[in-house]
Formats: C-alpha cells, sequence, structure tokens
C-alpha cells in the first residue's frame, strides 16, 4: 500500500512528490506515458508575473511563488548537481501605442507599491532604449517595459533536476508507462490501465488535462467538466544570442532566450483542433511575428517543433485541494500557463493539508471544493 498516491508525472505531480517525500510519507507517482510526456514537457519556458495593477489574492500568490521558486531551485540544483535552466533575466514588453506607453506608466507606480517581498523590490520599467538586436524599433515606438521579475527556466532541465531529487529519495517510486482508469476513494484503491491495482492513504490527481475526467467522475452530477485541455505550439531556434537577455511579450508571442543558445518561440492557444500533437501553419504564423520582432532570428535554424495540450480549468484557475466528497483524494491541476511558476507552493498546500494545518494560504478561487460547488451550482 502507498501512503500517498500522486497520478501524474509532469511539474504539479514531480513537486508533490518531492514536497510529500521531504516529509517522510511513502509516494508512489504513476504517469501514463513518461515524466514530462505532456505539456510540462514543452521549451519555452517563461515565467510571467501578472500585472502589477489591481492587486488581489491571486497576484500576491503568483507574486509570492515566484520570489520563492528561486531559492528552490537553487536548493534543488545543490542537491543533484544539475541546472534547471533557471535565470531571473526579466520580461520586456514594446509599446506600440502613444496610450500603452500612459498605462505602463501608471503599472510603474503600482509594481512600486505591489512588488515588494521582504526588503527585496522589484520593479516595472518604462523605458526608450532597446536592448542591442534584440527587439526592433518598429515594434518600440512608444518605449517599451522592463520588468525585474520574469524570468525563465528550461521545462525539461526543471523536470529531470526533480526526477534526480526525487531518485535520491528512498521513500518514492516512480511508474511509468500505465495510466489510471479509475479511482475508489471510499475503498483506498486505484485501478490501471493494465488491470493492476494499487492501495493507497491518499491520492493527489494531478494528471493535466487527463485529471478533468477522473475528478468529474467522482463529482457527481456537473453541468459540464471541471476543465478542458487548450492546444499550445512552439518551436526551438538555434541562434548567438546573450543568454542573459530579457523574455520578450507582446501580443500573444513569447521569446525566450536559453542557456545553451536555443530561443523558444510560443506560443498558440488553441481551444479547437484536430491533432494535438501536431504543429502546423499557426506556428508557422507565430515565427513571422516573432521575426518582425527581432530580426536577428530571421533565417535561424528552426531545431525542434512543439506542441502539447496544456490544462485549463472551466473557471481558468488552478485547482488545488481536497475534494469536497472524499477525505482521501486530492487535486493538483489546471495551472495553464502558469504552472511552473506556481507548482511548488500549490504543491506545498496540497501536501500541508493533508498532513495537517496548511502553512500558507491559497486564493479561494483555487481551492477545489469551490470549483466543484460553483459546478454543481450551475447544474441546479
Amino acid at each position: 500500500m502507498s501512503e500517498l498516491l500522486i497520478v501524474g508525472g509532469g511539474i504539479m505531480g514531480l513537486w508533490a512528490a518531492l514536497t510529500a517525500a521531504r516529509t517522510g510519507m511513502d509516494v508512489q507517482l504513476v504517469d501514463e506515458h513518461r515524466i514530462g510526456a505532456g505539456a510540462s514537457g514543452g521549451i519555452l519556458g517563461a515565467l510571467m508575473p501578472h500585472m502589477p495593477d489591481k492587486w488581489n489574492a491571486k497576484k500576491q500568490f503568483q507574486f509570492d511563488a515566484l520570489v520563492s521558486l528561486e531559492s528552490e531551485i537553487e536548493t534543488l540544483e545543490a542537491e543533484t548537481g544539475l541546472s534547471a535552466g533557471y535565470r531571473r533575466s526579466g520580461r520586456i514588453m514594446p509599446l506600440a501605442k502613444p496610450h500603452l506607453r500612459e498605462i505602463a506608466l501608471r503599472h510603474e507606480q503600482d509594481a512600486t507599491r505591489n512588488w515588494r517581498a521582504g526588503d527585496r523590490q522589484f520593479f516595472w520599467h518604462v523605458r526608450d532604449e532597446l536592448p542591442s538586436g534584440w527587439l526592433s524599433a518598429e515594434a518600440a515606438a512608444c518605449g517599451l517595459v522592463f520588468d525585474t521579475l520574469g524570468g525563465r527556466l528550461s521545462p525539461r532541465q526543471m523536470l529531470a533536476v526533480l526526477r534526480a531529487a526525487l531518485a535520491q529519495s528512498p521513500n518514492v517510486r516512480i511508474v511509468e508507462g500505465t495510466g489510471v482508469r479509475a479511482i475508489h476513494p471510499g475503498q483506498g484503491r486505484a485501478e490501471l490501465d493494465d488491470a493492476t491495482e494499487i492501495a493507497f492513504g491518499h491520492c493527489i490527481v494531478a494528471a493535466g488535462v487527463d485529471s478533468f475526467p477522473l475528478v468529474d467522475a467522482l463529482s457527481g452530477p456537473l453541468r459540464g467538466p471541471s476543465g478542458t485541455g487548450v492546444k499550445g505550439q512552439a518551436a526551438l531556434l538555434l541562434a548567438d544570442v546573450d543568454p542573459q537577455l530579457p523574455v520578450i511579450f507582446t501580443d500573444g508571442v513569447y521569446i525566450v532566450a536559453h542557456d545553451d543558445g536555443h530561443i523558444a518561440v510560443g506560443s498558440t492557444s488553441e481551444n479547437k483542433y484536430a491533432d494535438p500533437q501536431s504543429t502546423d501553419e499557426l506556428l508557422n504564423e507565430l515565427l513571422v511575428r516573432a521575426e518582425a520582432l527581432v530580426p536577428s532570428l530571421r533565417g535561424a535554424e528552426v531545431v525542434e517543433r512543439w506542441a502539447g495540450i496544456r490544462p485549463k480549468s472551466t473557471g481558468r484557475e488552478p485547482i488545488a485541494g481536497r475534494h469536497p466528497d472524499h477525505e482521501n483524494l486530492s487535486v493538483l491541476t489546471g495551472g495553464f500557463k502558469v504552472s511552473f511558476g506556481i507548482a511548488h507552493r500549490l504543491a506545498r498546500f496540497v501536501v500541508d493539508e493533508i498532513t495537517g494545518q496548511p502553512l500558507i494560504d491559497i486564493p479561494g478561487s483555487f481551492l477545489c471544493q469551490n470549483h466543484i460547488a460553483a459546478l454543481r451550482e450551475k447544474h441546479l
């Protein structure tokens, strides 16, 4: 019997496994394919803060998570000897029109008030000078925003670091190549696709988009599903650029310089798609837009084209915490575009809730019980 069964080997599941293992729990993690085979195994890795205005609990939670992630990664890298490809490189957003500059100037003051962690202050600067070779003057006709909170990591390297840390824990077992087809919380058992069963004391469902049907099956009549998948396409280019350059973001386009000489460009958001793993003309259009933003990328070799399905809850917010109907079942999914920046902190909450009193708060809109309650109200 596993004291804790975790379904899913993406960023959420791995952080949950590591957090639980550090408390001494006996952990078994099961993934239908392999670690990082889903959306977590992508190539972009942008760590993007919310805008600093209209501050609320969700923005504060993400801010605290982005700040604390730095030390969490430093600890893991020291323990494993591996690199997660992390850098607080900042983010730039070009301002193409005068009214955007006016809004950005107001946000400058918002960041001064809200982007503060102890004695650390993070900034949102409105500037006129452009980083050499990293942004076209046409794209930033009215200047740009440079914030010091944003950053990036390598998704695949981050997963490798977490897996290496788990390999050092004698109380963790990872099973790949078989999924979970049904969970029976009342009986404390899960049925696997290969017809075997696993007994558990507690189960965390952290299987990305595959979490939603498992959760829905255990939640009674709902008006609609707890979440859905959104396809994203991205590409990896080979280019000779400084890896310290900030992430570029504008109008849905992300351009991220990584340590290994690769530039990641993403990403589409497709609610309708025929093939979840294919890339197509939408990615080609994205690359054209990226080249217009950064002319030095023109002619760069495309070394990988990637597509995957990201989990988006019906309420768009992440889903975390104990299921309202099952004391021994928790959910950890729905991070959509922000999973890598907040997974460690959500996992901390979920594991603390299992073992005792949570030491951190999460926004009420994130709680599993509130997601389920909202879907039931719609049904009634």
